[in-house]
């Protein structure tokens, strides 16, 4: 055995035909309980997309007991315990948690994922076994978890139709706006203005590029670090509706800190005139990244968002580059 890798799993095409069927079992019910969290984390804020899924998840069980009802025909009631970490090479689900935290969309897609797996895994599993009746009925499940997108797409026009759908979309939308994206380009805007002035007066004033480098290095990531606590800090999210403070500390800590870095990196030049036209190129981008976001996230016209952040970006350049040739 190499050292460090576990020689425990077992591979697919060495499982006995009971353990094929309690792989299935296993994996029916770890899909029913995935698509329960799916509506519990649903059920407050998207209660119409929380019914589809607990639909689903009720199908997981019926399909669940009818291989146990198989298993039970053939090798009685004692189930061997196999799950998908003990095969090698088997697809892997990702984590609940993460899922969530990425939203409702994110969710629909991954179920969308697992029942493409998930008809694989039956296709394979009816190929390895010579029971008529287990044939017949894996490939039922195939044929069943094949036509599960169309199921879910009945259950989304049942639950989902016209107003409720397009409601939950609109909050879907809303809620990444205030728990990623308002957070982030706070961030992105006060890492890449504020930071302006420290630089580039720095920059004028020394005409030394590894000085400019650490006074930006040090001006980014302070300003991140303080910004993320600001954020974090400044309202639990409970009342205002903006989502988990952990999640909007590090859009705008993180944010803040990439909008310093932007124009302190070129500074890892050693040739200060080349090193300083490429930062202010990158500065340029930076702002014009910013109107952008303002105009499609925040629904700022194009023109006000221009004017608030390309003409305050410019002043604070400006200053920075008087304060230091001066």
């Amino acid at each position: 055995m190499i050292p460090g890798f576990s020689s425990s799993r077992r591979r697919f095409s060495d499982l006995s035909e009971q353990e094929i069927l309690a792989l299935a079992i296993s994996n029916e019910e770890d899909d029913a309980r995935i698509y329960r969290q799916y509506a519990e984390r649903l059920r407050e804020d998207f209660p119409a997309s929380a019914k589809v899924f607990e639909e689903m998840a009720h199908e997981e069980d019926e399909h669940r007991q009818w291989l146990i009802d198989e298993h039970t025909r053939r090798f009685g009631s004692v189930i061997p315990l196999i799950r998908r970490e003990h095969v090698a090479g088997y697809f892997a689900r990702q984590p609940v948690w993460l899922i969530e935290n990425l939203g409702l969309e994110r969710m629909r897609g991954e179920a969308r994922e697992m029942e493409r797996q998930a008809e694989q895994f039956y296709r394979k599993a009816a190929d390895r076994t010579s029971d008529a009746g287990t044939r017949r009925l894996l490939g039922d499940l195939a044929a069943a978890e094949a036509g599960h997108n169309d199921t879910a797409g009945q259950l989304e026009q049942k639950y989902l139709g016209g107003e409720a759908r397009e409601k939950e979309d609109d909050s879907a939308r809303r809620q990444f706006i205030l728990t990623w994206v308002q957070p982030g380009l706070a961030g992105l805007m006060d890492g890449s203005v504020s930071t302006l002035a420290p630089i580039f007066a720095t920059a004028f004033a020394t005409r030394d590029p590894h000085t400019t480098l650490l006074v930006g290095l040090a001006a980014a990531v302070g300003a991140g670090i303080s910004m993320g606590f600001t954020e974090a800090a400044s309202d639990d999210g409970e009342l205002s509706g903006r989502g988990s403070p952990l999640k909007r500390g590090v859009s705008s800590g993180v944010m803040t800190t990439v909008g310093g870095l932007g124009h302190a990196l070129p500074y890892l030049i050693t040739d200060f005139w080349t090193a300083t036209i490429i930062a202010i190129i990158v500065v340029f981008v930076e702002l014009w990244a910013i109107v952008w976001i303002q105009n499609k996230f925040m629904d700022t016209p194009f023109f006000r968002a221009t004017f608030q952040v390309v003409l305050g970006g410019a002043l604070v350049f400006a200053a920075g580059v008087l304060i230091g040739g001066g």
